[in-house]
């Protein structure tokens, strides 16, 4: 008996460690890896402690109810993970499987440890529906201790296959949400659903395929090829954070920029774009920029990397794409990467480059005040340490959205040739002289008229007279804006980083 029973259990642990050859065969058609070769690209070899691995092991079919759980190091540091398992009736939760979920997430607030999340999930089993949905510890309470672990540990999300339905919330309380892109899909309602209740007819892909939600939605974050890469992808993510948000983010050896930052970088010409990515080339480490989100409102650049070998976090605007203008999308990209950063006690440099908010009918009935609000309600309270760099121009609010001086940066610094007016000379002049210069009837006396304006507007806006007025702190020379970055960090590393006393704001979300 004991025999016939120490078999049984073996079997069940054999059955939790490969898949089915069918199960096998369909991965390997989707170019999908196994969840436990997905865990052992994720952790150092030999770290992985599972927790749950005969969870329902008594029911036929359902190995580990089709979830990994445990913990690990990644790169050297301990590490929580809960993956899905889509060879188990592909990957869906029953009431083991939330309850597993659950535990991960206690441990998660217990230890402070940061939470990997690997989704292959078709949703909850209908079947289960009572065991796993309303009660207190049911999938309410995944969602629930998400929410509370928000800015106290990293959670980071690959998405490998589906997440379907109210599973769909999971990447969304992530940090940082990774997509394979041919696999990987986000909804609430599945087409055949959305077809169902309000008669329109979608593809999987155009209702919650990963480009979609990459750059139309920005519920994902960045793309990758295949799995191997999105947990390439992640460890990178989770290499620029600290592990809770009690400690600072690791340091690394020092690496000198890409390239220099030249005077003809960027043009003295308002109206011509150029890639702030090349600014942004010269200031930091080479090759240690992680950009978030480069699909998505593409007019505003985010993401992490070293100066000198310490993490910052960047938000900088895109000349080259819109003219860097700021839109609703771009407001809401800024503010939780913001947000991000302060969360985890890393640095942040504003690169301005801006003419402002967008402004039209459309952008209004989207919320653009509403929106922008939310990006200047970031910058304001955050509180670690901070430089914000006048560029070329920052114009109307889009200064106050950059953290110009009235939010208290650490620094405010400008390039020589940078602007800071309510807005720019020629819309100034138009708004100011519209029927002064309309009266005028000779072309050439116009022109000279205008241009005088013009010359006049620019002179009381001249980056030297901000600067003697303690407008800026610096007008710093392109070629030592990496140094001066490097040194007005290191002098804000110790500050006091109190905001206000009170239970929280109300942002305009």
């Amino acid at each position: 008996m004991a025999e016939d029973h120490a078999a049984d259990v073996a079997a069940a642990h054999e059955a939790t460690l490969k898949p089915t050859e069918a199960a096998a065969a369909k991965l390997a058609s989707q170019g999908k890896l196994y969840v436990r070769d997905r865990l052992a690209l994720l952790f150092d070899e030999g770290t992985f402690v599972e927790d749950g691995q005969l969870a329902n092991a008594q029911a036929n079919g359902l190995p580990a109810d089709g979830v990994v759980t445990g913990r690990g190091l990644v790169e050297g540091r301990p590490a929580l993970v809960v993956a899905n398992d889509p060879t188990v009736k592909a990957g869906s939760w029953g009431a083991r499987t939330v309850e597993k979920i659950v535990r991960v997430t206690e441990l998660a607030l217990r230890d402070e440890l940061p939470v990997f999340w690997f989704i292959d999930s078709a949703g909850a089993r209908i079947t289960d529906q009572v065991q796993l949905f309303p009660g207190r510890r049911g999938a309410g309470r995944i969602f629930h201790n998400q929410v509370a672990l928000s800015g106290k540990v990293p959670q980071i999300c690959c998405l490998f296959g589906p997440s379907a339905a109210g599973g769909a919330y999971i990447p969304s309380f992530c940090d940082v949400v990774i997509m394979v892109e041919g696999n990987a899909s986000m909804y609430l309602g599945s087409p055949r659903m959305a077809e169902m209740v309000v008669g329109e007819r979608v593809t999987l892909e155009e209702m919650g395929g990963a480009r979609m939600h990459a750059t139309v939605s920005g519920c994902g974050d960045n793309l990758a090829v295949d799995d191997p890469d999105a947990i390439e992808q992640a460890k990178v993510f989770f290499s620029y954070l600290p592990s809770s948000w009690r400690s600072h983010p690791p340091s690394y050896a020092s690496g000198a920029p890409a390239r220099d930052f030249t005077a003809d970088l960027v043009p003295a010409d308002d109206a011509i774009g150029y890639d702030i990515h090349e600014v942004i080339a010269s200031i930091l480490d080479q090759d240690s920029f992680f950009e978030l989100k480069p699909l998505f409102a593409s007019e505003l650049v985010t993401g992490f990397g070293l100066l000198e070998g310490q993490v910052v976090g960047v938000v900088a605007n895109q000349p080259a794409v819109k003219g860097g203008v700021l839109f609703v999308d771009s407001a809401d990209k800024a503010a939780r990467f913001i947000l991000l950063c302060d969360a985890f006690n890393i640095p942040l440099i504003y690169l301005a480059d801006v003419p402002g908010f967008m402004i039209g009918s459309a952008v209004e009935r989207q919320g653009i005040i509403r929106h922008g609000a939310k990006m200047i309600t970031a910058v304001s309270e955050a509180t670690v340490p901070t430089v914000s760099v006048i560029v070329r121009k920052a114009y109307g609010a889009g200064l106050y959205a950059m953290c110009g001086p009235g939010f208290g940066p650490d620094a405010c610094l400008a390039l020589p040739t940078a602007k800071i007016a309510v807005m720019g000379p020629e819309a100034a002049i138009n708004a100011v002289y519209f029927n002064k210069i309309a009266a005028i009837e000779d072309e050439a006396e116009r022109a000279a008229y205008v241009e005088g304006l013009r010359l006049e507007y620019e002179a009381d806006i001249d980056i030297l007279r901000l600067a003697s007025d303690l407008v800026i702190d610096a007008i710093i020379e392109p070629d030592r804006l990496r140094d001066e970055l490097v040194a007005r960090l290191a002098a804000a590393a110790h500050k006091d980083r109190s905001f206000s006393d009170r239970r929280h704001g109300v942002p305009p979300v």
